[in-house]
């Protein structure tokens, strides 16, 4: 994909989470590689409004995060471009504020392995990282220890955070780690959810390579 793709792409995975309900005006950011830059939201702009020129552009090894483009990236650029510069696994990267991930975030709880769909994450628990202000390296490095085996986190107080090898794979696991928060908080009012093992999971994960969207064709 050329440039011009990949910020349209950035845009559109944006706005699906708005339509999905997983953010609520210009709340979480996305953010997908571009060879040795990162194209990410801008801040401040709700995704019905924006377009792909706002989307911002970082080189990755810039840690100071000077942009290029006529508006100001998401004041999560942090832990976005330390995500892809520390995972060569990662395309993209996608930030919301779910409600039900959000709540067990509040709740500092983690979420267990209640269906094999926790498979998908290369691990059979989604941690939850402590809080501190969004926006800072103390942040990103939370998040980064916190996400170590596994393709998504928690952010306490917060919301959530997954990475994919490209938008369509992290776009997939962004929703499935809100509907596993749902399926958790909802057994959770009833009793005492039955959690998978590891082997549970191990076993599932064999067959879990290919499982999942596919990125069309380039």
């Amino acid at each position: 994909m050329n440039e011009t793709e990949i910020r349209a792409e950035v845009v559109a995975a944006y706005q699906e989470l708005s339509h999905e309900g997983m953010n609520k005006g210009a709340s979480g950011n996305v953010s997908a590689r571009f060879g040795d830059h990162m194209l990410i939201t801008p801040s401040g702009i709700p995704s019905a409004q924006m377009l792909p020129d706002q989307v911002a552009k970082i080189a990755l090894d810039d840690e100071a995060g000077a942009w290029e483009g006529p508006c100001k990236p998401s004041t999560e650029w942090r832990f976005h471009r330390r995500i892809l510069i520390s995972r060569e696994d990662a395309g993209a990267v996608v930030h919301a504020h779910a409600p039900f991930a959000t709540i067990l975030s509040i709740l500092r709880k983690p979420i267990p392995a209640v269906h094999y769909m926790m498979a998908a994450f290369g691990t059979t628990e989604i941690k939850c990282c402590d809080y501190t202000t969004f926006g800072t390296d103390a942040l990103s490095d939370m998040v980064l220890e916190t996400m170590n085996g596994s393709a998504g986190c928690l952010m306490a107080n917060h919301g959530m955070v997954v990475a994919g090898p490209n938008m369509t794979r992290a776009m997939w696991l962004a929703g499935e780690l809100e509907l596993l928060a749902s399926q958790y908080y909802h057994s959770l009012l009833v009793g005492d959810p039955h959690i998978l093992s590891a082997a549970d999971i191990e076993k599932t994960a064999e067959s879990f390579s290919s499982y999942g969207p596919q990125a069309a064709e380039e």
